[in-house]
């Protein structure tokens, strides 16, 4: 049964202390089907990480990292400085998080790849712990974000805040702790740390010059995550509370759509990493279907985009409301304007991340094009919204002609995943775009092969640019 709102604090509390119980546990889980998938996530996030890290976002933060610290024991990719902990998680969250392509847990409207993954290679590393242990924090991580962020509820969402960056540095401790095996008080501590570096607003969503801030929020959340980690070990102490308990991070974002029963609901009956959706093309993942949907008619129909005459996107209100602009003025708000990646799908390639640079987007035939793409709700659209990103897609032709073609689970998604084989071939795409001479076979075998007899410091050595 639900409990009331405001969240009761001696009620509540158990719910948040047993999730965390449970995650302290999955530090002694041995190899099995969930720490499986963290290898594919775990991938999946380098080779983001490897092209977000070659942006100048990415060089930024590295630039200003570099400057201001002396050395440590944590890779910074695309680098071969390693820096403290906590300053290895900020740069690399900021890269994975950077170009887009980082996964999705979709019903809890969530990016968790960008912000467990750095903060617990960050603090496997500086730990010196064996795969095992990055892949248990992995896994603890991924549940951490999903059954957090669906306890917040949609509200913190609708109200403007990125929930990537308010759950990120709570989920990101638990990963960065069960990496490094904290005691679980020391958990609880760096979790009530955590709670308090919850922040993160959506400004960048209304278009217009989003700018680079976007990329920061995982960056950011994966820096606090460590940090607090690290404080923790130290016996820095913290609200044990500081979830569901009063003022928790629950009732200050969440609010009357905060449902702390789900924190702990059917522990170990199903894995948040089952529900993971693997981008394919580099934009907002609400946008995911409807490229390919017009990918497909383009390669059927052979379409002329000089003979379109409109083209009609049916969707979630949300996705209405907020990926509609058409005030293009930097890559951000390309890959965040469904006007303006369906023109994409219409005349270039998708996959392409120079599609979305400032050269392309500047480009009045593409715009003419995106300024005939027209937004509509769709009710079923709004009835399986956020576990699913419907859309149907019409598009009509001067002549008269119209084709048009649905989907509610873009490839890529629980409902149509990728194939182990497609998640080898974005990394290797990936790693090459970012044209540090890296061996990516060499890569994924080494993420294949983690194990308790591997140190995560082996496979980072694997990732250092080629001088």
């Amino acid at each position: 049964m639900a409990l009331p709102n405001p969240i009761d604090a001696s009620a509540a509390r158990g719910n948040a202390n047993r999730l965390l119980e449970f995650l302290h546990g999955v530090g002694q889980m041995p190899e099995s089907a969930p720490t499986d998938l963290a290898r594919w996530c775990l991938l999946d996030a380098l080779g983001c990480g490897l092209l977000g890290s070659r942006q100048p976002w990415g060089s930024i933060v590295q630039d200003d990292v570099l400057e201001g610290s002396g050395p440590g024991s944590s890779s910074i990719l695309g680098r071969r400085q390693r820096v403290g902990a906590s300053q290895a998680a900020l740069c690399n969250g900021t890269a994975m998080h950077g170009f887009e392509l980082d996964d999705l847990l979709a019903a809890a409207l969530i990016h968790p790849g960008a912000v467990i993954v750095p903060a617990a290679l960050a603090a496997a590393e500086a730990a010196d712990a064996d795969g095992l242990a990055l892949l248990r924090g992995i896994v603890a991580g991924y549940e951490a974000t999903e059954r957090i962020s669906l306890a917040l509820g949609t509200d913190p969402s609708s109200r403007g805040f990125h929930k990537t960056s308010v759950v990120g540095p709570v989920a990101g401790a638990v990963a960065a702790g069960v990496c490094m095996g904290l005691d679980f008080r020391k958990l609880q501590w760096a979790v009530g740390l955590a709670c308090s570096c919850a922040s993160g607003i959506k400004n960048f969503a209304v278009g217009g010059g989003a700018g680079m801030v976007k990329r920061l929020h995982a960056g950011r959340a994966a820096e606090a995550a460590v940090r607090a980690v690290m404080l923790a070990d130290r016996g820095f102490t913290a609200p044990l509370g500081a979830i569901d308990g009063k003022f928790g991070l629950l009732e200050a974002f969440g609010g009357a759509s905060a449902r702390p029963e789900l924190l702990d609901a059917q522990l170990g009956g199903r894995w948040a990493l089952d529900d993971v959706w693997v981008k394919v093309y580099p934009i907002c993942g609400w946008i995911q279907g409807v490229v390919q949907l017009l990918l497909e008619m383009r390669a059927e129909h052979s379409l002329d985009p000089v003979e379109i005459g409109k083209v009609t996107v049916a969707t979630s209100s949300f996705a209405v409301k907020y990926n509609g602009s058409t005030e293009i003025v930097d890559t951000m708000d390309a890959q965040y304007s469904i006007p303006y990646c369906a023109a994409v799908a219409l005349t270039g390639d998708p996959l392409d991340p120079g599609e979305y640079g400032d050269e392309r987007i500047q480009d009045s035939r593409r715009r003419a094009l995106a300024s005939k793409v027209k937004l509509t709700v769709d009710g079923h659209a709004d009835a399986v919204y956020p576990k699913r990103f419907a859309c149907h897609v019409t598009v009509s032709m001067k002549d008269g002609s119209r084709f048009e073609a649905r989907t509610q689970d873009a490839h890529g998604t629980p409902g149509d995943p990728c194939t182990g084989a497609e998640r080898v071939v974005k990394f290797s795409r990936l790693c090459e775009l970012a044209g540090l001479g890296l061996d990516a076979a060499s890569v994924a075998e080494g993420v294949r092969c983690l194990s308790s007899g591997s140190s995560v410091r082996v496979l980072m050595n694997l990732l250092q640019p080629a001088r």
